[in-house]
This record gives structure tokens, C-alpha cells and sequence, in this order.
């Protein structure tokens, strides 16, 4: 049977309000920053206010109940766990994750585990690929964004190292169909904006989301716009 253009104009039309009205898929992705962290609800506040948030969910096996301040109500799904290594999230954990919630755009922290059990730099950033790979296969056109992450006074001598292979990962990484694109969260941040050595305090949390929130909500823009 051949369909009339005017029925094929119709369905297109259908499945556009369906992709629209399921909203795109976001996810933070990473360790114990992301997971106790209060910088997801602040970003989450600023896309709000630029009214983004009604055409997206975050995604991710995990939600949280905490408080953050001046923040009543965000989504509070994510995938960030405590402890995890970029290494192992890579190699084991994100194959089960990205199956079931199908993320079509990608942020995240990653490699102060790492860092801190004496990885290699040349091994986190290859998981950093396989990350991007795996995202890759699921999705063609996901977006991905890669932080340069914040410091640690313990161990900074190899978070540097880390920080400094992540502009030419990216580079060599994105391409026009999925772009893969990076935001500094080292600069500017320093030991006052930790409570613990590690992780931020509220300043930090708020210092984060404050670098996020420009690429995650241009990454946002462009894919709504492409649906």
C-alpha cells in the first residue's frame, strides 16, 4: 500500500511531537562529585531559568534527597557513584547504564579516583574513549562534555597531567555528527572551595555548575533544535 503525501507529512509531524514531548535524555556522569554534589541542582536552577527545562530529563540509575540551598525542586537523576574509577565505569558499569536510559547528551567528571589510585594518565584518558565509543554506539549523535576536573591537594601533580591530555583527547575525539567538547573546572577553583580535601563545598558546587552551565546549555539548544 502507498501512503499520500499528506499522511506521511502526518506521521512525520507525529513522531516529532513525540520525540519532542519525551524531551532529551542528559546525563552527569561520574564519581562522588557528582553524586553528593549540590552542583546538579544549581545547573538544573539555571537551565530553568532559561527555559530549557521542560523539554529535557536527567538521566541516570541514581537520585539523591539532599538540600542545596535556594533550590526547591530539580531532576534529580544522575550517574554518579562514589568511589567509581573512570577505568572501571568504562570497562564494566556503563554498558547496563546508557542501555536503559538512552542519554543523548552526555557530561561528565571523571578521574579523581583514578588520580587517586595511581593510574596512569595515558590509561584514564583511554577510558575516556571507550566512554565515548560506547555512548557512541547507542546513540551516533550524542553529545558528549568532558570536564577538566577540580583540584586535589593530596595528589595535584597528576590531576595537572590529566587536565593537560584532555584538550587534545577532545580535539582528536569529536566530530561534526557527535561532538565531543570540554569545560575547565580546575581553573579558578582552588582548596577554599573544598570541604574535605575533595570534595566541593557549597562555593565549589556552585563554582562547578557555573562552568557547566554554558556548554550544557548550548549542547541542549543544538539538539532540540535539530529534532
Amino acid at each position: 500500500m502507498r501512503l499520500s503525501a499528506p499522511s506521511l507529512l502526518f506521521g512525520a509531524a507525529c513522531l516529532l511531537t513525540s520525540a519532542v514531548a519525551e524531551g532529551l535524555k542528559v546525563m552527569p556522569l561520574g564519581d562522588s562529585i557528582t553524586e553528593f554534589g549540590c552542583w546538579r541542582a544549581y545547573l538544573w536552577d539555571k537551565l530553568a531559568k532559561e527555559g530549557v527545562t521542560n523539554n529535557i530529563t536527567f538521566v541516570g540509575s541514581m537520585t539523591d534527597t539532599k538540600t542545596c540551598s535556594g533550590v526547591t525542586t530539580w531532576d534529580r537523576h544522575h550517574e554518579g557513584h562514589a568511589g567509581y574509577l573512570a577505568i572501571n565505569i568504562a570497562k564494566t558499569n556503563l554498558p547496563g547504564w546508557i542501555k536503559t536510559t538512552q542519554p543523548d547528551i552526555v557530561f561528565f567528571h571523571l578521574g579523581t579516583n583514578d588520580v587517586n589510585g595511581n593510574k596512569a594518565t595515558a590509561d584514564i584518558i583511554a577510558s575516556f574513549g571507550s566512554i565515548v565509543d560506547q555512548l557512541r554506539a547507542l546513540k551516533p549523535k550524542v553529545k558528549v562534555i568532558v570536564s577538566q576536573i577540580i583540584p586535589l591537594p593530596s595528589k595535584n601533580a597528576p590531576v595537572v597531567a590529566l587536565n593537560a591530555a584532555i584538550p587534545a583527547f577532545v580535539k582528536s575525539k569529536s566530530t561534526q555528527e557527535s561532538p565531543v567538547t570540554m569545560v575547565d573546572n580546575y581553573t579558578g577553583f582552588t582548596s577554599s572551595d573544598l570541604k574535605d580535601g575533595v570534595h566541593p563545598n557549597d562555593g565549589g558546587d556552585k563554582k562547578i555548575a557555573n562552568v557547566m552551565f554554558p556548554e550544557v546549555l548550548k549542547a541542549i539548544k543544538e539538539s532540540l533544535a535539530a529534532m
